[in-house]
């Protein structure tokens, strides 16, 4: 894991951001509702950590990570990112035409499904080339140069730049996309499920990979993902996400160590025990996930909560920072 040596060196923000999709029907698609898919989620992410972010399918995990890379435009909060030159904090949207250039090549994104990310008729050069270029990224042999010692740090070949998607392995599909984000000379990743489409095996080979490359190149990654056991592995610090809402977020020791939220409970007696013949409490939720559309009132976990009292059903909880730990963030009523 990264080593952080400055707990307030802060380089992205998130206040309250939210991204709803209109619900239309009708022949002059009338909005009829709306999908709250991120649903007021406010996070800090520090200069060289990995901020993972886990949850169900469905939870708005994605959409927060597409959001952050501004692939969705907000419907409310705010996305700050920290300067170059004046080390502020400026909101992406408020950003000038200029700034706003130069923030897309500092936040970069490794997609689930690494051949759908490529562009199946240009072959590698060309598909690292053209972003390069356009952020001017080096006169044609220096963007050369660079894309053969990407495919290299990534452990390929560069004469590898020269075939088609087609002609690599799934594994050697999502080294050339973690090696084209390198290619850009970014400050933030954004991952999302970068190693759930892959054999185990080749799993383990691509989180070492990225740990790898995260101290060399002084990287900062948010990483999303389903598995408890990968985002534990791979991250500093871990949000849990419900229904469009952060409901925790510890360091990775203190999150294993010390859950709170009885969803977060839930998910880690899921997580399969590496010891033969090891048993664990497992906690089945009961009922489904509510709809994003029509959220319950209160906690958005209480129709499924195991400890749920009335005022769970009435008040939404805060998240606040708990009685024994203050980096410990929750929203529960019972905590």
């Amino acid at each position: 894991m990264a080593v952080i040596t400055n707990k307030n060196n802060t380089l992205l923000e998130l206040k309250n951001v939210k991204k709803h999709f209109p619900i239309t029907s009708g022949f002059f698609r009338k909005v009829t509702g709306y999908v709250r898919a991120v649903d007021g989620v406010t996070l800090d992410v520090k200069k060289g950590e990995t901020l993972g972010i886990v949850g169900e399918s469905g939870c708005g995990k994605t959409t927060l990570g597409k959001t952050i890379l501004r692939l969705c435009s907000l419907t409310g909060g705010e996305i700050r990112l920290k300067a170059v030159d004046s080390g502020e904090m400026k909101g992406l949207q408020d950003l000038d035409k200029r700034e706003s250039f130069e923030a897309r090549r500092r936040i970069q994104m490794v997609f689930q499904n690494p051949y759908a990310s490529l562009n199946p008729m240009k072959n590698i050069l060309s598909a690292f080339d053209e972003p390069m270029k356009i952020h001017s990224l080096g006169n044609k042999q220096e963007r050369k140069n660079k894309i053969a010692e990407m495919l290299e740090t990534v452990n390929l070949q560069p004469d590898y730049m020269y075939r088609f998607p087609h002609e690599f392995s799934g594994g050697q599909q999502q080294r050339i996309s973690i090696a084209k984000a390198l290619a850009m000379n970014p400050e933030v990743i954004v991952c999302d499920e970068p190693v759930s489409a892959l054999d185990v095996s080749i799993q383990s080979q691509i989180m070492n990979l990225m740990r790898k490359l995260q101290k060399g190149y002084n990287l900062t990654y948010i990483f999303i993902a389903h598995d408890l056991s990968v985002v534990q592995y791979m991250s500093d610090r871990i949000a849990v996400m419900y229904l469009g809402k952060i409901v925790e977020v510890a360091e990775a020791v203190e999150f294993h160590n010390n859950c709170l939220h009885p969803y977060t409970m839930a998910l880690l007696s899921a997580v399969p025990m590496p010891v033969v013949g090891a048993k664990s409490e497992r906690i089945i939720l009961k009922g489904d996930v509510p709809s994003p559309v029509n959220p319950p009132k209160g906690c958005k976990f209480h129709p499924r909560c195991y400890k749920c009292i009335d005022i769970c059903k009435e008040k939404e909880p805060a998240l606040k920072p708990s009685d024994t730990n203050p980096d410990h963030l929750v929203a529960c009523h019972l905590r």
